[in-house]
């Protein structure tokens, strides 16, 4: 899978604030650090968030189990963990791949007659 290789930062995202709302600088570093701030926070409570047309982010518990050293072959635990999922959205999905006009069935992008 390949991308444009382009990363958006902190700073892509409180430039954009800037351009496209009309807040100073300093506040839209404020609005984008209270944002971030305010996912982290409840994500960390165990809460889950969910941006309409973009998708949630939960976290999830993890047992114990048993790994694999790849080199070794050797078995070793991996500890319980919380691990923080991603699940985009249909309109995210069909953004990306395409196909923002199109209606969904169960999910999935229809494809024109």
């Amino acid at each position: 899978m390949s991308g444009t290789g382009k990363t958006v930062t902190r700073v892509d995202l409180c430039e954009a604030v800037y351009q496209k709302v009309g807040l100073s600088r300093t506040e839209s570093s404020a609005f984008v650090e209270l944002v971030l701030k305010e996912i982290t926070d409840c994500l960390e409570k165990g809460e889950t968030v969910k941006l309409s047309s973009f998708g949630s982010f939960m976290v999830r518990k993890k047992g114990q189990r048993i790994g694999r050293n790849p080199k070794t072959g050797t078995e070793v635990p991996i500890s319980p963990r919380r691990v923080m999922v991603f699940k985009p959205s249909a309109i995210l999905k069909q953004r990306i791949n395409g196909h923002a006009g199109e209606k969904t069935l169960n999910g999935e992008a229809t494809k024109p007659e």
